[in-house]
């Protein structure tokens, strides 16, 4: 149907790549581009051996909107998946617009000097994208994307009025590392060092870092003690289902892992502010980056499962109702079949569901919209047929 170039060569680059090649009939010419045309090259040769599709490859630098540009005439694509750092979802947006190019990605941005995250600058975007006649699809890895699409089902289909939504994600696998994280560190550790923060009766309310948290049991897990953090869904989702009384983001951390952030923020290598060491100026955080083990190399020892998904409470044709839909990924089926572990695979599988969504014409309009905002019912399908399927759980006990 159309041609696609995949922009950042990591995990979940690794994951989207492959999916996209194990469908020729929506994709027919793939690029897949980073600052380090090496590992595009390594992740092209897994594809073309996996699945005989072959991927073309380019260095581009997605902090230079003149490099995407001239990539982009180059090749010449319908859509840019991006799945590179959340800093350069702007400049990429921008090239976007000069090259007449649409726009998929899976994180909002965040500014490189503050650890904040928020849609405002790419809402900003709307008029822009309206003008140009393009779409830009925000936020369509797992969480956010799938859980957004899943609280657009349950409204869609089983709810007259959602009051409460809790998200939960659960990472119950082990890795064999004293410490690594699932996707790039330096990212990550900004994520879940953030003041916490949920919506309730109209307004935002902030916690301590960690400060509330419970266990709560998952299927085929059962309880893991889950926290309350900030995530970027909850923002756009509390704005398109304005009945929502409270939204809240969970998920869960094993005390190791605490400890080993609370020591690494304590001597100062979280910090994001640059720090001159020997006449160089260095950013802790990057400097932590570098000798931390790469998420995606952890797939190959990694075992386990994740379980991610949605549980509301609302009502339904004048009673209380409850629902809970959610995904549980085997670390091993996703290493086997991408060679990346769970995590990066629960976020790429969708951003290519996207696409394709985009491709079909399914979610295809001018503008900037989160995932939420179109037809849930045809990317809901595609989960289940491209490996990631959901169960659906009524009135039950929620336990929130």
């Amino acid at each position: 149907m159309g041609k696609v170039i995949i922009i950042g060569a990591g995990g979940v680059g690794t994951v989207v790549a492959h999916k996209v090649a194990q469908n020729p009939e929506v994709f027919t010419e793939i690029m897949l581009a980073s600052r380090t045309k090496s590992k595009c090259d390594a992740i092209a040769a897994d594809v073309k051996k996996r699945t005989g599709v072959t991927l073309q490859t380019a260095r581009v630098d997605a902090d230079s909107v003149a490099e995407l540009v001239a990539l982009f005439y180059e090749f010449r694509p319908e859509l840019v998946i991006n799945v590179a750092l959340p800093y350069q979802d702007l400049t990429i947006m921008d090239a976007c617009l000069k090259a007449g190019v649409n726009y998929l990605d899976t994180a909002n941005y965040e500014p490189k000097e503050e650890a904040k995250f928020e849609y405002s600058w790419q809402w900003a975007y709307k008029e822009k994208f309206e003008k140009a006649g393009l779409t830009a699809i925000l936020g369509c890895g797992f969480d956010p994307g799938v859980t957004s699409v899943f609280t657009a089902y349950a409204a869609k289909h089983h709810f007259d009025e959602m009051h409460y939504l809790d998200i939960v994600d659960c990472n119950a696998g082990d890795h064999g590392k004293a410490f690594a994280t699932n996707f790039n560190p330096e990212i990550n550790i900004r994520e879940v060092t953030q003041k916490g923060k949920y919506w309730e009766d109209g307004k935002w309310v902030e916690t301590a870092p960690h400060e509330i948290h419970k266990p709560l049991t998952y299927p085929e897990i059962g309880p893991k003690e889950s926290y309350v953090i900030y995530h970027e869904e909850l923002e756009s989702l509390v704005k398109n289902f304005p009945t929502l009384k409270r939204a809240r983001f969970w998920m869960t951390f094993g005390q190791e892992y605490l400890t080993h952030l609370r020591v690494i923020q304590n001597i100062g290598m979280a910090r994001i502010d640059e720090v001159e060491y020997n006449g160089v100026k260095i950013v802790p955080i990057q400097f932590l980056k570098a000798v931390l083990p790469d998420p995606g190399d952890l797939g190959e020892n990694y075992t386990g499962w994740t379980s991610i998904g949605c549980r509301i409470r609302g009502i339904k044709d004048g009673k209380e109702k409850t629902y809970y839909v959610y995904n549980n990924c085997s670390h091993q089926a996703a290493y086997q079949e991408t060679g990346a572990q769970g995590v990066s695979y629960t976020t790429g599988v969708p951003a290519m569901i996207g696409a394709m969504m985009f491709f079909k014409g399914e979610w295809r309009k001018a503008g900037v919209y989160n995932v939420e905002e179109f037809n849930p019912d045809p990317f809901m399908e595609m989960l289940n047929k491209h490996g990631l399927p959901w169960v659906e759980v009524h009135d039950a006990d929620l336990e929130l």
